[in-house]
């Protein structure tokens, strides 16, 4: 078995983390302090259990509250500036990041979002700049506040590629706001030059997968767990290549696989479909992505490790030259790793 300290220092690609779902627990009181909003039992106590939460809709209620503490660009910088740092540490070379701007609108309608990602951008490049790590944006869609809101988003994202945005994902709602509903959507952001992901196969079943794939067009899956439960999809999914984003400490978390299931990783795996691993909201789960592969080798087996790297690596929208070199570092350290063992 690998040891945890090998495992974080696996050279690692991050395809699917909220930048909201990474601010620390120390952070997210000083920003509600800043600001002047109350947390109610979340700002007392040991901050170990500011996050806590029963079911998933407790989380989105928390999902919310952080966001409502980021107020201003300065803001966000610092989170973004403590990402970064964070994601060094666990041996992150290149990510891909969500961001929602549309939630942040939500809160606060009168916030800059370009000034805001600009901040954002400035921050993850000082750090990036010291340790190496390359950072994208996706614009992550808020299926909740329909297609209007979404395509305004899409607009947005589209002026936004000077600052890092290459594409979009569709979080939210996910069983009353199926994929198809964002069909022209998707259109749209690929027609301005933008990458498309989407959530699906987590709080509804393969049919929005399947839909994902189809409707949509995405290039990637977030979570996609329920494809197990439709051999024709499993092979589709094998046959286009379209990678799914496993985050095992979420999917328990929020109810989206039954306490005590077992895990399709392996199976995904073992069946040939093209796997990535993250930690979605690792601050608010209590993880880490190292923790997550770690998770990982227990269920797929430590050789898969390396494997869920390579189609992270594989899977990214990096350009292929970034690619050829994030694929140097990953054989270099796996060249080490035997070298050590034997």
């Amino acid at each position: 078995m690998l040891s945890r300290d090998v495992i974080q220092r696996l050279p690692k690609v991050q395809l699917h983390c909220h930048l909201e779902g990474t601010v620390r627990p120390k952070t997210f009181r000083e920003l509600a302090a800043r600001g002047k909003i109350e947390l109610g039992e979340r700002g007392v106590g040991p901050l170990e259990r500011c996050y806590d939460f029963r079911t998933f809709r407790e989380f989105l209620l928390l999902f919310g509250k952080v966001c409502e503490v980021l107020r201003t660009p300065d803001d966000f910088a610092q989170i973004a500036h403590e990402y970064a740092t964070d994601a060094a540490h666990e041996g992150v070379m290149y990510a891909e990041l969500f961001i929602a701007p549309s939630v942040w609108k939500h809160f606060y309608p009168d916030l800059n979002i370009r000034s805001t990602v600009s901040a954002i951008r400035t921050a993850l490049d000082e750090v990036g700049a010291r340790c190496g790590l390359q950072v994208a944006l996706l614009v992550d869609l808020t299926r909740n506040f329909g297609e209007a809101r979404a395509m305004e988003m899409v607009r947005g994202a589209a002026m936004l590629q000077d600052l890092g945005v290459i594409g979009i994902g569709l979080g939210g709602d996910e069983a009353n706001y199926p994929p198809r509903l964002f069909r022209d959507v998707y259109d749209l952001a690929r027609r301005a030059g933008l990458r498309t992901v989407a959530h699906a196969g987590e709080a509804a079943g393969p049919a929005s997968v399947r839909s994902a794939i189809e409707d949509l067009g995405v290039e990637r899956i977030g979570h996609g767990i329920r494809s197990v439960e439709d051999e024709e999809l499993l092979e589709e999914l094998v046959r286009r290549r379209v990678p799914l984003e496993i985050c095992p400490t979420s999917n328990y978390l929020t109810g989206s696989l039954p306490s005590g299931s077992t895990h399709p990783l392996a199976e995904f795996d073992r069946r040939g479909v093209l796997c990535a691993i993250d930690a979605d909201d690792p601050a608010l789960f209590g993880t880490t992505l190292s923790n997550e592969y770690a998770i990982a080798a227990e269920l797929a087996g430590p050789d898969a490790l390396l494997r869920f790297a390579q189609n992270a690596i594989d899977g990214s929208f990096a350009q292929p030259e970034h690619k050829t070199l994030l694929r140097a570092k990953l054989d270099a350290f796996a060249a080490d790793a035997c070298a050590t063992v034997t």
